[in-house]
C-alpha cells in the first residue's frame, strides 16, 4: 500500500483518535488537527479508501476505521543469478538460490516497527541515490540517530524526507543531499519513519 506523508498522517490521526476516545473523529476535527480545509481531508479519505487502507459508512457519522488487516500475502522472491562486480565475471549460483524481499526489508533482531512505502517526489536526496519517483522503503519509528534518513513531519504540517542531525544548540537539522536545496533547520519536529531501503523500477 503506498501512501502519500498526507495522507498517513490522516490514518494515523484516525487511529489514535479511536484510540483515545472509542469512536472515530469526524472530517472537521480531522482538519482542525492538520490545519487543512474539510475538503482537503475529504480528497485525502476517499484516497485512503481508494487504497484499502480505511473504511467509511457515507450516510453516517463517525464511521471511518482502519480496514482489518488480512494475512499478508508472500512476499515476492526472484531468482539470484549471480554476484558480479564492475570488471569481473558473473560468479556462478546454484539454480534455488532465491532473494526475499520480505527478508531483506522486512522485521529484523531489535528492528520492530511497522514497515510501509513512501514514493519519493523531488531531487533532494539525489546524492544518496535516492531519486525522484524511487520507493523508500520505511521503518515507523518516532525516534532517530544521527545520520539516519528519516521521514520527518515539521511544524507547517509538511513532510519531508532529509538527513537527520541533532545539533549541539538543540535544533534539528534536516539535511538535503543535493547542494541546490537548503538544510532545514527547526527546533522540533516529529519522526514518522526512518528509511532501511530504496526501491526502483526502471
Amino acid at each position: 500500500m503506498n501512501l502519500t506523508p498526507k495522507q498517513l498522517r490522516v490514518l494515523d490521526f484516525v487511529c489514535q483518535y479511536r484510540e483515545t476516545h472509542g469512536y472515530s473523529p469526524t472530517m472537521q476535527e480531522i482538519a482542525d488537527e492538520l490545519g487543512v480545509s474539510k475538503v482537503t481531508v475529504f480528497e485525502h479519505v476517499e484516497a485512503l479508501v481508494s487504497k484499502g487502507a480505511l473504511e467509511r459508512d457515507p450516510n453516517r457519522a463517525r464511521s471511518l476505521s482502519p480496514v482489518t488487516e488480512t494475512p499478508a500475502e508472500p512476499a515476492p522472491t526472484f531468482r539470484l543469478a549471480g554476484r558480479i562486480a564492475a570488471g569481473y565475471p558473473i560468479e556462478k549460483c546454484e539454480d534455488h538460490e532465491e532473494i526475499n524481499l520480505g527478508e531483506i526489508f522486512g522485521p529484523r533482531r531489535g528492528r520492530h516497527g511497522e514497515m510501509f512505502a513512501l514514493q519519493v517526489e523531488g531531487e533532494s536526496m539525489r546524492d544518496e541515490g535516492i531519486f525522484d519517483g524511487d520507493y523508500v522503503i520505511v521503518e515507523k519509528r518516532d525516534t532517530a540517530r544521527n545520520g539516519e534518513r528519516v521521514v520527518a513531519l515539521l511544524p507547517d504540517g509538511e513532510s519531508t524526507l532529509k538527513t537527520y542531525f541533532r545539533e549541539k544548540d538543540g535544533t534539528i537539522r534536516l539535511q538535503p543531499a543535493n547542494p541546490d536545496f537548503e538544510p532545514i533547520i527547526v527546533r522540533d519536529c516529529r519522526i514518522q519513519g526512518v528509511v532501511i531501503g530504496v526501491l526502483r523500477r526502471y
